[in-house]
This record gives C-alpha cells, structure tokens and sequence, in this order.
C-alpha cells in the first residue's frame, strides 16, 4: 500500500497544498463575510477553527516529515523524534487516510487496513529501535481505531489521558470526525471519550513482538481474502 501524496512529484504536491489552501481560504473568507453581513460574528470564528482543525494535518505532517521530525515507519503510523526517552505514535492523520485508503474498500476493509498498517509499523519500530539497542525507550500514544482490549494483548497499558490532550482532541473534533467518517465510509460521529491513551517500554513490545507480527499476518491474510 503506497502513499499516494508522497509518490507524486514536488510541483504536484505543491499544486495539491495550494488547491486546499485557496479552498480552505475561500470558505474562510465566505463565512466572514457572512458574519459581517448577519451580525452573527461567532459563526466566522467557528467556520475558521473548523477548517484550521480539518486542514492542518495538510500541511503540518508533510512539513514536520521533510524537516525529519515525523518518521514515517508505515503508510498510517508515525513516530516523533524521541523526547526525553519517549517515542510518541501516531496511527496515520486525516491526511495520511486521504491519500492512503482505497476508495473502492468499504468500511470493513478499511478498518481493517488502518488496523493492519498499525501493527506493521509498530513492528517497523521495534525492529528500528530494537537494532539500536535503545532499549530504555517509551512508546506512548493515543488512538480511537486501536480499542483496550488489542492494545493490550499488544505490550500496552492504558494510561489516564492528560487535561492538554483532552484539550487538543476536544480542538480537533471535527479532525477526527471526518478522520472516522473516511475510516468507516459513512458519518461516524466519535465518542472522545473511547479514545485512548496507551504507553509500553520498548522491551514489553519487544516481548510482544512474535504475536503482533502472527496478528498483523491474520489481518493481512483476512483483507487479500475480502477484495
């Protein structure tokens, strides 16, 4: 499965990121016009941090992986620089899902496929950390996709997700919103309140690293069976 933004040359990417900047900046425009015009202020500044929230990724991941600080280990997982002996995960934006999910799959098999690239980049990362011998490290992360129960049986304990990152989930609402509609191919209106934050040391994932290559085969063996 190949990331289709990253496959296109430098001037159609660029042409790609200006396209959603004049959209995103043209509704922006429209919604305070419409606010001066009503009186209704607030829509224009619900209008702009919604889009800010939904384009963002946009610009931000492709940005953050040319400047090396976002490493790509699978089409849908992500890796910070690690920070104080913590490697924080991310399970693939709305971005990587427009540019990575097929869109004849339906939501089954995309499901599937976000679960699948998961674990392949998980075990991308171990293998990446594991040969450095920086055993030490933490993994830490948050996901509405991985449910308690997998993230588990992985290596992961679940920990009490932080007042800043309520905050930011909370902010990115309609992010993840859109994010979970395109995962299940209809409206999915997420509960913040499933997400999860999880953390393991890089030697709980090591241990747990023949299953979660067993799981990531099944997976892979169940979308190839269900085209």
């Amino acid at each position: 499965m190949k990331h289709r933004f990253y496959a296109k040359t430098k001037t159609e990417q660029h042409q790609i990121l200006f396209l959603i900047g004049l959209v995103a900046f043209s509704i922006i425009i429209s919604s305070f016009i419409v606010s001066w015009i009503t009186g209704f202020y607030l829509i224009g500044i619900l209008i702009f941090s919604i889009v800010l929230s939904i384009i963002a990724p946009f610009f931000d991941t492709p940005s953050l992986k040319k400047s090396g600080k976002l490493l790509y280990h699978s089409p849908l997982f992500l890796s910070e620089t690690p920070n104080n002996g913590v490697i924080i995960i991310h399970g693939g934006t709305l971005f990587d899902y427009v540019f990575v999910l097929d869109k004849k799959m339906n939501g089954t098999q995309r499901t599937k496929l976000i679960l699948q690239l998961y674990l392949q980049g998980l075990l991308n990362l171990i293998e990446e950390y594991e040969r450095h011998k920086n055993n030490k490290l933490k993994v830490r992360g948050t996901s509405y996709i991985l449910n308690q129960n997998t993230a588990e049986r992985i290596g992961f304990k679940i920990q009490k997700t932080d007042f800043v990152q309520k905050l930011i989930l909370t902010f990115n609402y309609f992010n993840i919103l859109v994010s979970s509609s395109i995962a299940k191919k209809k409206i999915s209106f997420p509960n913040l309140n499933d997400t999860k934050t999880f953390e393991a040391t890089l030697i709980d994932l090591i241990e747990r690293k023949e299953y979660i290559s067993k799981l990531n085969s099944r997976l892979k063996n169940a979308i190839v069976n269900n085209q």
